[in-house]
């Protein structure tokens, strides 16, 4: 424990270099999936076979294993942050997807087709009425995304991907030395932190964007 303590306080500039990279991948890919995720439940929900077909080849992502996936990268984009961005927008897609269909169809007909009665068009009705609604549903698509991406964003070292995965890696490569446990724990527990803290981020937005009646 002294040992991993001694090394936080010689080292701590370096693991918060390594976290703000984490934390940059990890934003940039969520945002990216939470326009691609909403715009395509939108696009879908009221389609049976479309949001099958689309759930589908988001749920396989989710099972090509995240070496693999990046390895496979590295001849199409290189190395760096293109190829880690572009896998972890795969792997955040489907719990986005998912609970902008499930939020949208769970919206009462009524209530839509009482907005209709008052005039409003379709997408008045959408953008007003449904998503307002479904948005709680949505935002824990989002915050459970955001946990899938801060471990998978690890993996992003092996195309030299930004985060704190270059720290793990190289306390596995060094197996039996003084610093490889010290590497690897701080890793770990600063990934653990920075989900804590995205989670907090989207819990309290999630309650500061949901209308006072839907959170009563």
């Amino acid at each position: 424990m002294n040992s991993f303590l001694e090394y936080i306080s010689l080292s701590w500039d370096h693991v918060l270099v390594l976290a703000l990279g984490h934390a940059l991948v990890v934003a940039i890919s969520l945002a990216i999936d939470i326009v691609i995720g909403v715009s395509l439940g939108v696009l879908v929900y009221r389609r049976e076979r479309a949001a099958n077909v689309a759930l589908a080849i988001t749920s396989t992502f989710l099972t090509i294993p995240s070496f693999a996936l990046f390895g496979l990268f590295i001849p199409i984009f290189g190395l760096g942050y293109t190829p880690a961005v572009v896998a972890l927008v795969m792997y955040g897609l489907l719990p986005i997807l998912r609970n902008t269909v499930a939020g949208l169809r769970s919206v009462d007909p009524a209530v839509a087709e009482a907005a209709k009665g008052m005039g409003m068009t379709a997408r008045e009705r959408l953008l007003r009425i449904e998503l307002p609604l479904a948005w709680p549903v949505i935002i824990a698509g989002v915050r459970v995304s955001t946990m899938l991406l801060m471990g998978i964003a690890a993996i992003a070292a092996v195309v030299n991907g930004p985060g704190l995965g270059e720290d793990i890696f190289a306390g596995l490569a060094r197996v039996g030395s003084a610093t490889a446990l010290n590497l690897v724990i701080g890793g770990i527990l600063s990934i653990i932190v920075l989900a804590l803290l995205f989670d907090t981020f989207f819990t309290v937005l999630g309650k500061l964007t949901t209308s006072r009646g839907i959170r009563d």
